[in-house]
C-alpha cells in the first residue's frame, strides 16, 4: 500500500463528499479509490469511512486519520517545494481561497504573482468565509483573502495582512449609458436604497450579513427579489433586468465596463470592512513566502486600493 497516495484519496473524499468525484479528482477509478481506503482501514485496524449506498461521512477515527493525513500531505508538499526551488525561484503550487466579493482582487494578485514567479502555479477558489477559515485550519488552503474582522474566537490563529478597506455602492441602470466607464454617481442612503427591488448575495455569505446589518441600522427590513452566490449574476441581473444591487468597491471596479450602469456611494450608515490575506503561522513554504512578500509590497497595495476603494477615478 502506498500510504501517501491512500491519504491523498482520503483527503479528496472529504473534499468532494462523493466516491466517484473523489476518484475523478485523483485520476483513478472508483474501485481503485475504494480499495485503497479499505487497505488504509486494514493498516490502522479501524473503520475510517461510513459507507451506505453513498458516502455518509467519516467515523470519529476517520476524522483523526484525516487530520493527520492533511498535515502529512502538507509537509510532503513543503518538502517537494524546498527540493525543487532555487534561491529566488520558488517552484510549486499555491492554493488560495477568497470570498466572492474579493475575487477580482484575488485574480489580480494571482496574475501578478505568477508573472513575477513563473514557477508558482496558483489555484484560486471562490469560498464563503466559513469554507475559507475551515480550509486554512485543515491546511487545504495556503492563503485566504477575506474579512479579517470576523475570524471565529475559537478558530485558527492566523497571520493577517491587511489589503484594503471595502466601501459599498448602490448599483443601478443609468438613465443614459456613459461614453466610457460606469459612472460614479451622487451619494445615496441605505434607507433610500431599500426602496428599490434588489438582487443580493445569499445569506451564507458574510457580505450579506454586512449588507443586512446596514439596512437594519438604517431602519429598513430589506428582502431581495433575487438572491445568488455568484458575483457575475449581481451585475447581469442589474444590466438585463429591473433590479438594483449593493456591491463593494472591488466588484464595482471589476464591472466598470458596464457603461449602462451607475454606482452610487452608500451612506447613513458609513460601512467599512477590512479585507486581508490570512495564512497559518510557522515557517511558510517557498511559494507561500513569495506570496506573503507580494501581499506586503507597496506597489501591489496601491494597485489593490485603486481597484477596491472609493473608485473616485
Amino acid at each position: 500500500m502506498n500510504l501517501l497516495a491512500s491519504l491523498r484519496y482520503l483527503a479528496a473524499l472529504d473534499e468532494h463528499k462523493h466516491f466517484g468525484r473523489a476518484a475523478q479528482a485523483c485520476h483513478i477509478t472508483q474501485p481503485a479509490l475504494s480499495n485503497a481506503l479499505r487497505a488504509l482501514e486494514r493498516e490502522f485496524g479501524t473503520v475510517i469511512v461510513r459507507r451506505g449506498r453513498n458516502f455518509e461521512g467519516l467515523t470519529p477515527e476517520g476524522e483523526r486519520v484525516l487530520l493527520s493525513a492533511q498535515r502529512m500531505l502538507h509537509e510532503r508538499e513543503l518538502l517537494q517545494q524546498e527540493l525543487d526551488s532555487g534561491i529566488g525561484k520558488p517552484q510549486g503550487s499555491l492554493s488560495i481561497g477568497a470570498v466572492p466579493t474579493a475575487m477580482p482582487v484575488a485574480a489580480r494578485f494571482c496574475a501578478l504573482l505568477q508573472a513575477r514567479y513563473p514557477g508558482i502555479s496558483p489555484t484560486v477558489r471562490s469560498m464563503s468565509s466559513n469554507e475559507l477559515e475551515a480550509g486554512l485550519e485543515s491546511l487545504s488552503l495556503d492563503m485566504g483573502l477575506g474579512y479579517t474582522d470576523r475570524l471565529r474566537a475559537n478558530g485558527p490563529s492566523l497571520r493577517q495582512i491587511k489589503q484594503y478597506t471595502e466601501h459599498y455602492f448602490f448599483v443601478r441602470r443609468a438613465a443614459k449609458a456613459s461614453k466610457d466607464l460606469m459612472q460614479i454617481g451622487p451619494k445615496i442612503t441605505w434607507a433610500e436604497a431599500a426602496k428599490y427591488p434588489l438582487c443580493l448575495l445569499t445569506r451564507e455569505m458574510h457580505n450579506r450579513t454586512i449588507v443586512d446589518k446596514a439596512f437594519q441600522e438604517a431602519g429598513e427590513a430589506c428582502e431581495p427579489v433575487i438572491q445568488t452566490n455568484s458575483i457575475l449574476t449581481l451585475a447581469l441581473s442589474v444590466a438585463e433586468g429591473n433590479v438594483c444591487t449593493v456591491m463593494p468597491g472591488a466588484l464595482v471596479g471589476a464591472v466598470r465596463g458596464y457603461r449602462e450602469l451607475e454606482a452610487l456611494p452608500l451612506v447613513s450608515p458609513e460601512v467599512r470592512t477590512s479585507i486581508g490575506f490570512m495564512a497559518q503561522g510557522g515557517d511558510p513554504s517557498r511559494t507561500l513566502e513569495a506570496a506573503l512578500a507580494l501581499a506586503q509590497d507597496a506597489g501591489w497595495l496601491r494597485h489593490a486600493a485603486a481597484h477596491s476603494g472609493l473608485l473616485s477615478i
